[in-house]
């Protein structure tokens, strides 16, 4: 963990004193469970579940010696009890203890996710009601296409993020699965009903048909869905990275009062929260590698998966949440220029309305082909008029490209002077934003 890129609320899930308490109340919950199916007497049943505690320094103090963490563990939380001790863990594979437990560090803090993610929505939504009929232009291969708004930009990342929304509240149904089959999770130990009861305890399912882990496809599936998120996030990033080039800008993240921007230039204001953002989803996809090669361990067992664990679960988490927060700052305080964003969707002189001319020649009997070599060699012509610096509009506020197709007498043979300027109306580009926005915010 990085504690620059970490919140409290969440790295709080996945430190050793957490982990420790995780394992404890799967513990506890077996003993209650051992307790309803009649083995462990009432009095050490509430013996253990009332004083069972540990100390993450004395466990550490018995694992340099015993260098098995669980052990230590169980060395360290008998010390807390009396003769009742002999009850702690019994039954019970080390698994069956810490795969509960990170079950149920994982559910906690894939809640935080989502809601995580359920409030980055609402900012999404909030602008994107705000500029649903702002214009801009739209970009395909960074070449100015045609116009849209920026609210059906908004519009975009929100559907996106419902899919996301919807992913990781399955993913929950994937990962909050827990186990006490016992070794080789045989159940040779302890009866299956030891663990539903244990599990219903803990607000978990029974892992179905467990060896003597919880299969890793389930944190497999988990690094994915984190992953798929945080190229979704990268992607708002960049486009926000884009909208802000000098060259560009449209938008910018807020640059607060006193802020720096470059220690050599004092001029610069810089997207670092949205780089910072695109660095962090490349760490976040990183994880998905370790989280699938430990699908693949030996027979029922090995460890190899507990070094990489140890790492990408904490980590994928913790980078995921202040991701999220990051993303949800940049959309909330990103400062918008609708100025700009007019100022570039005029900057081609008039491109931007080609197709709509394009379109209404074949209505006139014009050949498809014939209506684009029209309508292209005039567009060519503005493209070289644009090279030379030539201004994209005349004293009249008419656009280059509406002066050469108005000029244009094979086009003048189809359409009249009024029909052509009626194609360079802005109109005609948002008439269906409100009803995409019913699609969407429904």
């Amino acid at each position: 963990m990085v504690e620059r890129y970490a919140r409290e609320e969440m790295s709080s899930k996945w430190t050793q004193e957490a982990r420790y308490a995780a394992w404890l109340e799967v513990e506890k919950a077996a003993v209650k469970a051992w307790n309803k199916l009649g083995l462990i007497p009432d009095d050490d049943c509430d013996k253990i579940v009332k004083n069972a505690k540990f100390s993450v320094e004395r466990i550490e103090e018995i694992e340099a010696i015993t260098k098995h963490d669980l052990i230590a563990f169980n060395t360290s939380v008998s010390e807390s009890l009396g003769a009742e001790s002999r009850w702690f863990h019994y039954g019970m594979t080390s698994s069956d203890a810490v795969d509960t437990g990170v079950a149920l560090q994982m559910r906690d803090s894939l809640e935080i996710i989502i809601k995580d993610v359920k409030m980055l929505l609402e900012s999404i939504k909030k602008r994107a009601m705000e500029h649903k009929f702002t214009l801009m232009v739209g970009r395909s291969h960074g070449i100015h296409g045609e116009p849209i708004t920026f609210g059906l930009t908004l519009a975009v990342w929100y559907d996106e993020v419902k899919r996301h929304l919807k992913n990781l509240e399955e993913t929950m149904e994937v990962i909050a699965v827990g186990q006490i089959s016992g070794a080789m999770g045989n159940f040779a130990h302890a009866p299956l009903e030891l663990e539903e009861y244990a599990m219903a305890e803990l607000g978990l399912k029974p892992e179905p048909c467990s060896n003597q882990v919880i299969h890793r496809d389930r944190y497999a599936r988990l690094a994915t869905t984190l992953a798929l998120l945080a190229s979704s996030v990268e992607k708002f990033a960049v486009q926000v990275r884009h909208l802000q080039r000098t060259e560009v800008y449209e938008a910018e993240e807020y640059f607060a009062a006193g802020q720096k921007g470059s220690s050599a230039m004092p001029h610069k204001r810089n997207p670092i929260l949205t780089e910072n953002i695109t660095g962090l989803a490349r760490m976040i996809r990183a994880y998905c590698i370790p989280a699938m090669e430990n699908v693949a361990l030996w027979h029922e067992r090995d460890i190899s998966h507990s070094s990489t664990e140890r790492f990408w679960l904490p980590d994928a988490f913790i980078t995921t949440d202040f991701m999220l927060h990051r993303m949800n700052s940049v959309i909330a305080n990103l400062t918008v220029m609708p100025e700009n964003m007019m100022k570039n969707l005029n900057l081609t002189g008039g491109l931007v309305f080609s197709q709509r001319v394009l379109l209404e020649l074949p209505l006139k009997g014009v050949s498809r082909e014939d209506a684009y070599k029209i309508v292209q060699r005039n567009a060519m012509k503005v493209w070289e008029e644009i090279q030379k610096g030539k201004a994209t509009t005349n004293e009249k506020g008419e656009s280059l490209y509406l002066q050469y197709l108005l000029a244009d007498d094979e086009l003048g043979k189809s359409l009249s002077q009024e029909q052509i300027r009626e194609c360079f109306n802005f109109d005609y580009y948002t008439k269906n934003v409100e009803k995409i926005f019913n699609r969407v915010f429904k």
